[in-house]
């Protein structure tokens, strides 16, 4: 069966070249141009990823992400012509998982479609080898026990809600810290590097918490 993506694009040519592309690569797309259209559309259709530009008539791509974030955990790539890295940041702390840049390559959109998809895939959001007890506040890899704080537990248990996808300092900082307290970006850096040295302790051939270069961090599918 066909996996439906969904193209919210308001250039009919633009998006007629997506659709066929990902038509060719065995995907089932759709189109939409107007941002009003779109949270109807994926209620009633529920695609396998969204391609949402930023730029749109009726209600722009930031504001529909944010709306589709309320009750979907879809897939969605922004695709913009904005650079700037304040829209880039902004974008994935809404809960964007990727971000692509006009001009582009077709085909470099099918390619990263296919690899969030992966990433996406059930099989690959397990995490294999690693478990999650919130309850007790443990952790362990390959079946050994991670000697983590408080606040390290909360960090990797965060990451691993959703495997692959990034999120930001500010939203890891939201979420460490049961008081709320006020702390620095680099607060979060130092806890990211003893979490990855206790992880590494166990597997030192893999780079599980991967960085994304001005965003934040990743927990890689294991």
């Amino acid at each position: 069966m066909s996996r439906k993506i969904l193209i919210v694009e308001d250039e009919p040519q633009l998006a007629e070249l997506l659709a066929d592309y990902l038509r060719a690569a065995g995907f089932e797309p759709s189109v939409i141009q107007d941002g009003r259209e779109v949270v109807p559309w994926v209620r009633d259709h529920a695609p396998e990823l969204i391609l949402l530009d930023l730029m749109l008539p009726g209600e722009d791509g930031m504001s529909v992400c944010r709306e589709l974030r309320r009750f979907s955990d879809v897939p969605i790539v922004m695709v913009t012509a904005r650079v700037e890295e304040i829209d880039r940041l902004l974008g994935l702390e809404l809960g964007a998982d990727d971000y692509i840049c006009k001009p582009f390559s077709p085909r470099e959109v099918v390619a990263r479609v296919k690899a969030i998809l992966r990433r996406a895939a059930p099989a690959a959001r397990q995490t294999t080898g690693l478990e999650i007890e919130p309850q007790a506040y443990r952790a362990s890899l390959d079946g050994q026990v991670l000697d983590l704080t408080p606040v390290e537990f909360r960090l990797l248990a965060t990451l691993a809600e959703h495997p692959g996808r990034v999120f930001s300092r500010d939203q890891l900082m939201d979420r460490l810290y049961e008081d709320h307290r006020v702390v620095t970006d680099r607060t979060v850096d130092t806890h990211v590097k003893n979490l990855r040295r206790k992880m590494a302790a166990v597997r030192a051939d893999e780079e599980i918490i991967r960085s994304v270069y001005g965003v934040g961090y990743r927990l890689e599918a294991l």
